[in-house]
């Protein structure tokens, strides 16, 4: 497999066929994916296309032969590392500032609380508890933590994490979310005949946003119970996806104080994430409501496609082998965070809506 470092080595006409073929190849799939994620069938099941893209590029990784993917590897290794960074800066476009004022500091705090418990969970009980590796622990308690797969693919260039731990982390997420997608609505609906507890529509909407993985399985959750739980669970989950920014920032600073061998010699400048900064400059821009609809739809579906490429091409680079490798230890790591989600996140919830509601 070859890094964009080695591309350069190659002869320009024939780096530029061999990119453009990956690219070509990243994109073919992700338009499959796009339309196959517009299916109601699919829809239904929160299976955005994100999920659909890494799904189907492993498949085709794993059946398509090796020397046509090396023909093909420039293209999908620029996919899976700069359009992905492109992709999350223009994600910004997605939400406002304003959305976090509509949820209020209850939203907020509860957010801030879940991510912060979940990611700490992650890297001890996965680094201490389970011997994973650090990498494929952090990579899993963001997905977790965050934003699902969004979030494993922004983090794994901050932790310079290889395809297949990214692979892995990105797996796990999509199982379990999926797995809650069903599982949330049920809840509700079994709490609403029996009367456990006292939760509102809403407020069921923000702890669906704040313990969810992914932003479609929120949506399709959120939906399966109403449009006040729908609407509160977008904005809890917009403002989670918010928090990526200095969330990546953060580590990033704690990587270089506690490896900086890993990041550089030392006295050298910190492996700073600029895409995040972007992040939020463009979440800034969108807050200040000055583009058209149409022009930030477009840039949206433009979002769309390109953190889908970058999903097939981690799809692409990823094989069953290495999966099967990684053991079952990654799996009880994203069992044991989905559980503190589901039972920690409802008493976080509890807590800081009598507090603070």
């Amino acid at each position: 497999m070859l890094s964009l470092r080695h591309e350069k080595l190659l002869p320009p006409i024939r780096l530029a066929g061999r990119r453009l073929s990956g690219l070509l190849l990243a994109a073919a799939i992700t338009l499959a994916a796009i339309r196959a994620g517009d299916l109601p069938a699919v829809a239904g099941l929160g299976l955005g296309a994100l999920t659909l893209a890494i799904l189907a590029g492993m498949v085709l990784g794993n059946i398509i032969t090796p020397a046509w993917l090396h023909q093909c590897d420039p293209g999908v290794q620029f996919a899976r590392q700069r359009l992905l960074r492109l992709g999350i800066i223009l994600y910004g476009f997605r939400l406002t500032f304003q959305q976090i004022g509509a949820v209020g500091a209850t939203g907020v705090v509860i957010d801030v609380l879940m991510l912060s418990s979940t990611f700490l969970l992650a890297c001890r009980l996965g680094c201490r508890g389970l011997g994973l590796d650090r990498q494929t622990a952090m990579l899993i308690g963001a997905g977790s933590s965050i934003c699902g797969a969004a979030a494993v693919l922004a983090t794994a260039p901050v932790l310079k994490a290889d395809a297949d731990k990214t692979a892995v982390a990105v797996a796990t997420v999509v199982l379990f979310g999926t797995a809650a997608l069903f599982l949330y609505p049920a809840l509700f609906a079994l709490n609403a005949h029996y009367h456990w507890l006292s939760v509102s529509a809403t407020a069921f909407g923000i702890y669906t946003g704040s313990t969810l993985h992914e932003v479609a399985q929120v949506v399709a959750a959120g939906h399966a119970v109403g449009p006040e739980a729908e609407n509160a669970a977008v904005i809890s989950k917009m403002i989670r996806v918010m928090l990526l920014a200095p969330f990546l920032l953060l580590l990033s600073a704690w990587l270089r104080r506690r490896t900086p061998g890993a990041h550089g010699p030392a006295g050298a400048p910190l492996a700073f994430p600029w895409f995040a900064l972007g992040f939020i400059a463009v979440a800034g821009v969108n807050s200040l409501q000055l583009l058209p609809p149409r022009l930030i739809a477009a840039i949206t579906t433009l979002d769309t496609w390109l953190l889908a490429m970058a999903m097939a091409a981690l799809g692409l680079t990823t094989h069953i082998g290495a999966l099967k490798r990684a053991g079952l230890r990654p799996l009880l790591l994203a069992l044991a965070l989905f559980l503190w989600l589901m039972a920690g996140g409802a008493l976080v919830n509890a807590a800081v809506q009598r507090l603070l509601g």
